[in-house]
């Protein structure tokens, strides 16, 4: 294969993935669903029998340089994530935010677990991972809708924002633990008394120690560069380099995701740094402007129904329910727990139940290590698309009364 014959399948899906998901952020939806759309679009032209079709667009080389480059969309957008995950944000509400998220975690998972227990024949990886899956949260919907009716900075707003930093970071601990017990061999399993299962979590624990050891090196190498040099593009180029040393030793080194190394390298290299808005702009710049519409297509262009049963089909709808009830049940009794209203924790759960990219990354993870089937897909599109639907019309009429009871601003002198 020539080097000019992939410039026709990126040009389609670079053109199609921006124009949908432009369209999608008009109708109010996240864009990442108008990019799993044009991959949807795009995966319907294999039916089409045309030799000329199937050769430029899903031939084996095109598959496979599409699906590296969708890998390293992957990366970019867990290290932008980690550069945006302000770890002060968690002093703003104190313990309130680690009890909402702790239990936003824990009974979403639970019920995706259990739900996976009843309906699936896998092993005990497998039904903790399907519950993974749904520990993912994105708030970016709820915080437009929040600041938008100017309740951003109220308490259920800055509660929201932080449980979803610590969300993140329970969430990719997770992911880390059973990706690495999954690559740990099959006699790992769960047995701690096993040896092989001792060394991976021993290498888990291992990876986050080198990693924050490095860390705190690297912030004082970032220090004197911005110190002498600000707003200089060695720095972002130099944050890009740190990023995938870490994905790269993380999964080669010590067994954990690739996208953990970089979700780990954006928040040591984040948060207090003066130079972090400059070097998440240039990264989302990259990521969002090439490698992450790729990322989004390449799974919608790889959808697949086959393996779609009566009982799966059954399962992905329990699936989708437990997942929004999940998280809004969790979260809310945690915000209740926490002396929250009952109104305002009815507004926590319904602001922690939006989810976006992450959900997508995990259960990627999950296909990739063969603990997840790929028959799963559509109904994480499902989950998304609802969320990301129902969240700004319930939360807005959960503020119907307040809005109505705000006093109208004097008219003008003329």
């Amino acid at each position: 294969m020539q080097a000019f014959e992939l410039l026709l399948p990126l040009a389609l899906i670079l053109l199609l993935a921006k124009l949908m998901g432009l369209g999608a952020h008009k109708c109010g939806v996240p864009a990442v669903i108008g990019m799993l759309l044009a991959g949807v679009l795009i995966g319907l032209l294999r039916y089409i029998p045309w030799d000329f079709l199937q050769t430029a667009f899903f031939g084996e080389q095109v598959d496979f340089v599409i699906g590296v480059m969708s890998k390293i969309g992957v990366v970019l957008i867990m290290f932008s994530t980690g550069l945006g995950t302000d770890l002060k944000k968690l002093k703003q509400t104190g313990a309130a935010s680690i009890v909402i998220t702790v239990l936003g975690v824990v009974v979403p998972m639970g019920l995706g677990a259990l739900v996976a227990f009843l309906f699936t024949d896998g092993g005990l990886l497998s039904y903790l991972f399907y519950g993974a899956i749904l520990t993912a949260t994105s708030v970016s919907v709820t915080v437009a809708v929040l600041k938008e009716l100017g309740k951003l900075d109220s308490k259920v707003g800055t509660s929201i924002v932080a449980a979803a930093v610590v969300d993140d970071v329970i969430g990719i601990v997770i992911l880390s633990v059973l990706t690495g017990f999954s690559s740990g061999g099959e006699n790992a399993g769960w047995d701690w008394f096993n040896p092989n299962a001792g060394l991976v979590a021993i290498k888990i624990v291992l990876f986050f120690i080198v990693a924050i050891a490095l860390g705190v090196g690297l912030r004082k190498l970032f220090d004197l560069m911005e110190r002498r040099a600000p707003h200089n593009r060695r720095v972002p180029i130099i944050s890009l380099a740190a990023c995938f040393i870490y994905a790269y030793g993380a999964e080669k080194l010590f067994g954990v995701a690739d996208i953990t190394g970089a979700y780990v390298a954006g928040i040591l290299l984040g948060g207090t740094l003066s130079e972090t808005p400059y070097v998440e702009s240039k990264v989302d710049t990259m990521g969002y402007l090439f490698f992450s519409p790729i990322f989004f297509a390449s799974i919608g262009m790889n959808l697949r129904f086959n393996g779609i049963t009566p009982s799966f089909l059954a399962f992905g709808f329990v699936f989708v329910a437990v997942a929004l009830l999940g998280k809004f049940i969790g979260c809310g009794v945690g915000a209740r727990l926490c002396k929250f209203s009952a109104a305002d924790s009815v507004r926590v759960g319904l602001g922690m139940m939006v989810r976006a990219e992450v959900v997508l990354i995990c259960t990627e993870r999950g296909v990739s290590a063969g603990l997840v089937s790929e028959a799963i897909y559509p109904f994480v599109f499902l989950i998304i698309l609802l969320s990301s639907i129902l969240t700004p019309i319930l939360l807005k009429w959960s503020y119907r009364k307040e809005t109505a009871k705000e006093p109208l601003p004097p008219p003008e002198n003329i």
